[in-house]
């Protein structure tokens, strides 16, 4: 197996890692590999900060390990390989009428980043990724594979979901998917006023899918204004064609994201949707995977890259902490378009998985000076509200905040450590937060 350097990053291509990279083609090579070398594993590499970095050490790209095993026209449950992504498994199984249960914000995800962050999607009621996982293959460390299931590995099959690769390589997993009647989402938008008429159309929401775009950028009487879609698989529509991809060729300028440009696009955005709302049918893919139709959509943050900051709040905490998180990044003026306002339910599979029943909250940040110092007393209101923070989107956090955030956090640094004694699985995030030192 050849080791190629290089240097790679995450999706908001402000940490980045130089070290080498082998990509087995087959899990045979991967199993030969094994022998010699133990090193972490990464895919598409769509987590924002360090998750999948290992700076000066080795690792696994797991991406041509993509085929599908098994599937059961019956039960809708599917085997496939780690490294086939879960744009490509609804492609595949929406026209047989069958799609994962949750569907993260990027088809560009593989099936283990979903496993290895227990992603969420947009319908809250049906928990996290992790929940509809029946079994994972699990290479670990020692070289020994395992099949382990909620039911017979419970400590360590929620030590893997949302554990960042610390229990051992993904091979392949089994996922319960669910039927569809179509391809096509019937989408209900309604211009949202306020923070209160936001969060409260959110909690009276009976839509299977509801998500909402807030205008991050605006304060005062507009606090929290923004466009609420609630969507609904239609029974009967025919397909609609996907639109073609665009690219974005190289870095934009910086005065793109400036803050009068994002107050101007933010306030017709807005305004693109009529007072009364309006209903549109779209495709499915993209209603789940809005941004996948741009491709390489973080070089409009320009060659700095870009922070995102995503936390979830409980309900008893959300309102008072969501509107102070607002009127500190409109004051900033650092906020970018793309901020995003969630309900959440309180399903989570793992003991590092982020998911609590409440709200979430996700805004992108340009990478600039003050934006370190933002996102930093962002993260102590999300702390003091019993908050947590998203790992797969971090790059900042402090570990003291995090192991106040994750109170599961010494179990999973214990198993984590059992399986891996001698640290052969430890990212460069696991290192920042210190995530392994408690066990």
């Amino acid at each position: 197996m050849r080791w190629k350097t290089a240097e790679y990053s995450g999706w908001g291509r402000v940490l980045k890692a130089t070290g080498d990279i082998a990509r087995p083609e087959k899990m045979a090579a991967l199993r030969e590999l094994w022998k010699d070398v133990k090193a972490p594993a990464i895919g598409n590499l769509r987590s924002y900060g360090d998750a999948a970095l290992n700076d000066k050490g080795r690792a696994v790209d797991m991406t041509r390990l993509d085929r599908l095993v098994t599937f059961d026209a019956k039960t809708g449950l599917l085997t496939a390989e780690a490294g086939i992504t879960i744009g490509e498994i609804t492609r595949t199984f929406a026209p047989k009428g069958w799609i994962p249960a949750v569907l993260p914000g990027t088809g560009f995800a593989t099936l283990a980043g979903c496993i290895a962050n227990d992603v969420h999607g947009k319908n809250h009621k049906a928990g996290s990724f992790g929940q509809h996982v029946t079994n994972i293959e699990l290479l670990g460390a020692n070289g020994r594979v395992r099949n382990i299931t909620p039911g017979e590995n419970t400590d360590l099959f929620r030590a893997t979901c949302g554990g960042l690769g610390q229990t051992g390589l993904i091979l392949s997993a089994t996922i319960q998917l669910i039927p569809t009647p179509s391809g096509v989402m019937e989408v209900r938008e309604s211009r949202i006023d306020s923070l209160s008429e936001f969060m409260a159309m959110l909690e009276g929401s009976t839509a299977e899918y509801c998500v909402g775009w807030i205008d991050a950028a605006v304060n005062g009487e507009g606090l929290g204004r923004g466009v609420l879609e609630e969507g609904e698989i239609s029974t009967h529509a025919p397909d609609i064609a996907l639109k073609k991809s665009k690219s974005i060729p190289k870095d934009a300028p910086r005065f793109l994201l400036a803050s009068p440009v994002v107050r101007l696009f933010n306030h017709f955005y807005q305004r693109r949707v009529p007072s009364e709302g309006r209903k549109v049918k779209r495709p499915m893919q993209d209603f789940f995977f809005p941004l996948d139709r741009v491709h390489d959509w973080n070089k409009l943050y320009g060659k700095p890259g870009f922070h995102q900051f995503q936390c979830a709040l409980p309900d008893a905490t959300a309102r008072e902490a969501l509107t102070r998180m607002l009127e500190l990044i409109a004051d900033s003026k650092q906020a970018s378009p793309l901020a995003v306002l969630k309900r959440m339910g309180a399903g989570r599979a793992g003991m590092m998985s982020f998911p609590m029943e409440g709200f979430t909250l996700a805004v992108d940040f340009p990478n600039r000076p003050k934006a370190a110092q933002l996102i930093g007393e962002l993260e102590e209101i999300a702390t003091h509200a019993g908050g947590r923070l998203y790992l797969a989107k971090d790059a900042l956090a402090r570990p003291d905040i995090i192991a106040a955030m994750y109170d599961e956090l010494e179990d999973f640094a214990k198993i984590a450590n059992d399986v891996d004694p001698k640290g052969l699985l430890v990212t460069d995030m696991v290192r920042r937060l210190k995530l392994r030192d408690a066990g």
